[in-house]
């Protein structure tokens, strides 16, 4: 039985789906089977950062409503052994299916795959309570600022009440000088801010953002310090 870990953020523009592509790279290079799931309704963006846009014939919604089974949704990424992706739908109108349907998938996925990495959707509300239905764990992300520390917190907060026991938190884009000028909030200030344990930390740069946009990883790019960061990050994930 596989394990379902849920990215959330608080706020849109963090780079959630971003981390969330390099981690299921990280693993699925591994030769663990990986299921990547969009759960960011009428968002959907993974899909371009994993280069799998082209290939997209069916997506959740068609799923849950029963059109078409999950696997026939699910497109492979012929890159890796077993990394399989479903798309969610661009209009938010089509998508009717309520927590029984969303938590009876991600069940079936779990037994299919090793992790089950759903990419939540950007920001709070129903779409957040509804997404994160039995998942297993969850990583928040956040960027050094203090709108996106509060909105983020306030998603762990709705993960906490959703029954979401495992959750640690990631902090993305950050720029070490900014830091030591004193113009972002320092460590002490986002450790009493986030109440839960710290994942990791990505630094900014800007060929994360440019190979993601090429549907590339850039954990797929070869030995860097940032595939280094990644790996360290995403063995920290499965020892939580």
């Amino acid at each position: 039985m596989g394990r379902v870990i849920f990215v959330a953020s608080g706020k849109g523009g963090v780079g959630k789906s971003i981390i969330a592509s390099n981690l299921g790279a990280t693993y699925a290079e591994r030769g663990i089977r990986v299921a990547m799931v969009d759960m960011n309704i009428g968002l959907r963006n993974l899909d371009i950062y994993m280069g799998l846009e082209n290939r997209v014939v069916y997506d959740i919604a068609d799923v849950l409503s029963g059109l078409v089974p999950p696997r026939r949704a699910m497109v492979r990424d012929k890159r890796f052994q077993a990394l399989y992706f479903l798309a969610t739908t661009h209009d938010k109108a089509k998508f009717t299916a309520g927590p029984p349907e969303i938590a009876q998938l991600y069940l079936y996925l779990k037994e299919l795959f090793d992790i089950v990495l759903i990419d939540g959707p950007a920001g709070l509300g129903g779409e957040l309570e509804l997404a994160m239905t039995g998942v297993d764990k969850a990583v928040v992300i956040t960027t050094p600022e203090y709108v996106s520390l509060r909105d983020a917190d306030h998603a762990d907060q709705i993960l906490r009440a959703g029954g979401v026991r495992d959750r640690v938190y990631i902090v993305n884009k950050v720029n070490r000088s900014y830091f030591a000028s004193g113009l972002l909030p320092t460590v002490e200030i986002i450790t009493s801010m986030m109440k839960i344990p710290l994942l990791g930390v990505v630094q900014y740069d800007d060929n994360i953002h440019i190979s993601g946009n090429c549907g590339v990883p850039i954990v797929l790019r070869g030995d860097s310090y940032i595939t280094r960061n990644f790996e360290k990050i995403a063995d920290r994930l499965l020892m939580y």
